[in-house]
């Protein structure tokens, strides 16, 4: 696709001003100078500084509305083609997928598609991965050492983790542990673990204030993201931090990576527009913004690494297809069967 103010694909050749020619659109006007509306349950301050560069090498303006990426996805549901999104980023894959099962995306541009891994997008090509997290256990290690953390997140449900616990079921970065688990266990047994989990665990409202509860003892361990942790370590200063992190083995429902993706609302009325931002997100300029951020995500585009973290991408393993973990539905339900959600 032509872009105003973009390089083609990845703009790998772009530099950091991004001067290239102007294109013209479908319509034989120039992009720049258009507004997009975005629709963003992604970090606030990452996508701030993805919208601000993007604008700056496009002439493109975007309004940014920020919020939980269920309920906006809820919202673009509710709103239906009226909408005035243009754009939807999600943190992870189940709402994607709920609004792609809607018809509610239009298809990424094929070129944008090729910057990234296909595994890491939608298979249908209706969005498109731009960032990937994966599951850590998070211990505080002046109760625990890192032998003493568990291979599978299959043992937290044990008596062993009797009132050691910190959960934090309402968190959507739950919910694809709970989905996999379901995958490979099956739901009987995935509603015996939740009600183990439930047994021996304090809940918390959310992985900022879970983490926070492990480092400074409350608990002895929890499941978290780990980007988490690393933003705990920023704020507190590494003297302060009394945790650490280890990872389930691969293979099991508890070495869950998955990514944060963008896709294009199908009642857009800025079609090339809103496809440029999502050829954006996945060039180099904006991938080396996610890897300095302080989202501490890890970058899809080759050739791109977030150097602060002291796992690679590589380490980390596959990322779980959005097929496997599918819209989520089956694990809230579950979860709010054992008296985890209300």
């Amino acid at each position: 696709m032509s872009l105003a103010g973009l390089c083609v694909l990845s703009l790998t050749a772009c530099g950091s001003s991004g001067t290239s020619s102007a294109s013209s659109s479908a319509s034989g006007g120039s992009l720049a100078g258009q507004t997009i509306t975005v629709y963003s349950g992604q970090h606030e301050q990452t996508m701030g500084a993805l919208v601000k560069d993007f604008t700056t090498r496009t002439g493109i303006k975007v309004q940014l509305r920020s919020g939980d990426e269920a309920e906006l996805a809820n919202q673009l549901l509710v709103e239906g083609p009226a909408s005035p999104a243009d754009v939807y980023v999600s943190e992870n894959p189940q709402t994607l997928t709920t609004l792609e099962e809607k018809g509610r995306l239009a298809k990424v541009d094929a070129s944008t598609l090729a910057a990234v891994p296909a595994g890491d997008s939608s298979a249908q090509g209706d969005w498109i991965g731009v960032s990937a997290r994966e599951a850590a256990f998070v211990y505080n290690t002046g109760k625990l050492t890192a032998a003493q953390a568990p291979t599978s997140v299959k043992d937290l449900a044990t008596a062993a983790w009797k009132g050691k616990l910190g959960i934090a079921p309402s968190e959507t970065d739950f919910t694809p542990i709970v989905t996999l688990m379901i995958k490979t266990e099956g739901e009987a047994a995935t509603k015996t673990w939740l009600q183990g989990l439930k047994d021996n665990g304090k809940v918390y409202d959310s992985n900022e204030d879970l983490v926070a509860a492990v480092n400074r003892g409350e608990v002895e361990a929890g499941v978290i993201d780990h980007y988490y942790w690393y933003r705990l370590r920023d704020e507190q200063g590494a003297s302060n931090i009394h945790s650490a992190m280890s990872y389930f083995a691969q293979g099991d429902p508890g070495a869950l990576v998955d990514v944060s993706g963008a896709g294009v609302l199908a009642s857009s009325r800025h079609q090339a527009a809103a496809q440029a931002f999502l050829t954006y997100l996945v060039s180099k300029p904006a991938q080396q913004i996610v890897a300095t951020s302080e989202s501490y995500e890890y970058p899809l585009l080759a050739g791109v690494a977030d150097t602060r973290l002291t796992r690679s991408f590589q380490q980390a393993g596959p990322v779980d297809s959005a097929a496997s973990l599918g819209d989520g539905k089956q694990a809230l339900a579950l979860m709010q069967n054992v008296g985890l959600l209300s």
